[in-house]
């Protein structure tokens, strides 16, 4: 066992002896230790409950034999950290907690790992985690929330948002709002749509490094406490047969993910945290292939914020394994990929039907032959953006207009809350990418106040930041290469047209290039003055495209 480094002959009698202080007995030792990461916190409301799920993936494990040992990752409520200098600290805990989980599991010389994430950065950070360790780890989330009601309808934390834009436009009062406070999020969980937390969970089920269930039992159900358990004693098989996550995360695991996404309708942000965990398990994961993906695969899920469905529902109707059946008929999925289930893709899925045409659409009807998410290229973005084709309206996938220019996010949230932007605009938000942030914030408030203002089907936006997967509308972001790193988003004047084609994969500005060659003469990048983590952040980050992976 790779923990009698730590704790096996007479060389390691100091160890033994602070592990008996720790209170564990002969038996306990003699078993194999078994990390469970713990992403418990009492900020995040999808973290509240991981003290359960935690509990319940320590009995799992001593069940099937192995000694548990708890030690803490760390999250971010981006909800939370929304709209101000909070959100540059988000993307970049994702690094942090690979970094040190990678630290706690080889000092300790952990046999295997559980992982108990749940929103955002804190999947992909434990995912990139599992693949740079290479020893046998299983992921079992807190589960998403369930929806919340307002006036008789299902809402989401995107509902909220857009509330707030609707304030402001005048056409909802207080007393509207403050309902919609106290409605919108009622139970623990990850927010309750197809947001990033939600699409990175299902996805860690595609790519078989999750039970089934992982991405879509809601967090207050009993049956997620059942799956923890599971989970610690599936881990423990794992460790007997020596199956390790880069068996699993493999270039096909990854083709599947991308699939899925597509299928799914995911949060943009997979466009960052597939490359990046793809990078840790030494696959080449080129965003250009995306667009090859889509346009075979069909989308078959709108979940809020695309439409009126929520992942209590797509649990109902069968979970991740029945969409990926239905997308099986197509043969769009490598089916002997294997899984922490010890099973492949292809066992698992078998007879995993469809109950509900109306959440999971038949391949025969999806809402759209080409998939979610699409990637753009043209003079605005040379090295490509990225955009939620599916959670766009049909008016908006072809758009052009004038540049509304913007150096950050709160000057472009005054003016459109100001009245200052209006129908056929294109809000364009720069010096917010990995390294102009740094650290690329998310746009969910002033997508919402589009929204909310009644703007969602006439005004685009474009960032070299990014965007929740609450977002909704023509919203394009990850535009490589970004302003501070001297991408031509920087070029960019007030009233220069905007033409965008999400259907060609087009994105240009129609300036000439003897134009953009004089602008570029005479400017130099905006540089913010930052320091601490985010200094060395910005100094060792990569663009969006290539995951936004540090590198020396």
């Amino acid at each position: 066992m790779r923990s009698d480094n730590a704790k096996s002959g007479m060389q390691q009698a100091p160890a033994r002896s602070l592990f008996r202080a720790l209170g564990l007995t002969e038996e306990e030792l003699a078993r194999p230790l078994i990390g469970v990461v713990s992403s418990h916190n009492e900020i995040v409301p999808g973290h509240m409950n991981l003290d359960k799920i935690v509990e319940a993936v320590k009995q799992g494990v001593s069940m099937a034999g192995g000694t548990p040992i708890v030690f803490p990752a760390i999250a971010v409520c981006d909800g939370i950290a929304m709209g101000h200098e909070g959100m540059k600290y988000s993307l970049v805990t994702r690094d942090l907690i690979a970094d040190s989980t990678e630290c706690m599991a080889i000092a300790h010389q952990f046999d295997a790992l559980v992982m108990v994430p749940n929103c955002d950065k804190n999947v992909p950070g434990l995912l990139m985690a599992a693949a740079r360790l290479n020893i046998p780890t299983v992921f079992v989330s807190g589960g998403p929330m369930l929806a919340g009601r307002v006036k008789g309808e299902k809402r989401s934390l995107s509902s909220m948002f857009e509330a707030v834009g609707s304030y402001a436009a005048g056409t909802m009062t207080r007393e509207d709002v403050e309902e919609f406070e106290c409605k919108v999020c009622p139970t623990c969980g990850s927010c309750s749509g197809m947001y990033t937390a939600n699409s990175m969970n299902c996805l860690t089920e595609v790519l078989g490094m999750g039970l089934p269930g992982n991405g879509t039992i809601p967090a207050v159900y009993s049956e997620r406490i059942r799956l923890a358990k599971q989970a610690g004693m599936a881990v423990m098989e794992m460790l007997k047969n020596n199956i390790c996550p880069k068996d699993i995360m493999t270039k096909e695991a990854f083709s599947n993910a991308l699939t899925m996404d597509m299928a799914l309708g995911c949060s943009t942000n997979s466009m960052l945290h597939l490359p990046a965990i793809a990078h840790e398990a030494g696959v080449d994961l080129n965003v250009d292939i995306a667009n090859e993906i889509s346009a075979r695969t069909p989308n078959l899920c709108h979940l809020a914020p695309a439409g009126p469905t929520y992942m209590e529902d797509l649990n109902e109707a069968g979970g991740i394994y029945a969409v990926m059946n239905e997308i099986s008929k197509l043969g769009l999925l490598n089916l002997d990929c294997m899984t922490v289930t010890g099973k492949t893709v292809g066992e698992n899925i078998k007879g995993c039907v469809n109950k509900n045409p109306q959440v999971i659409r038949p391949v025969e009807n999806p809402y759209s032959a080409t998939g979610g998410i699409a990637v753009l290229r043209g003079n605005l973005a040379p090295d490509s953006c990225v955009v939620k084709r599916s959670a766009v309206v049909p008016e908006m996938l072809k758009h052009e207009g004038p540049a509304r220019v913007f150096d950050c996010e709160e000057d472009a949230i005054d003016a459109i809350k100001g009245g200052k932007i209006v129908a056929g605009d294109v809000v364009l938000i720069r010096y917010e990418g990995p390294k102009g942030g740094p650290g690329m914030r998310e746009m969910l408030n002033p997508t919402s106040a589009i929204a909310g203002m009644g703007l969602g089907a006439s005004v685009a936006l474009i960032t070299d930041g990014r965007f929740s997967g609450a977002s909704r509308g023509a919203s394009i972001g990850h535009v490589c290469p970004e302003a501070a790193a001297g991408g031509p988003i920087g070029l960019v004047e007030e009233g220069d047209i905007i033409s965008i084609d999400i259907n060609a994969n087009t994105i240009n500005m129609k300036v000439s290039d003897e134009e953009l060659a004089r602008r570029r003469e005479n400017w130099t990048p905006k540089t913010k003055e930052v320091a601490g983590y985010l200094k060395r952040y910005r100094r060792l980050v990569t663009s969006a495209d290539k995951g936004a992976v540090l590198e020396d």
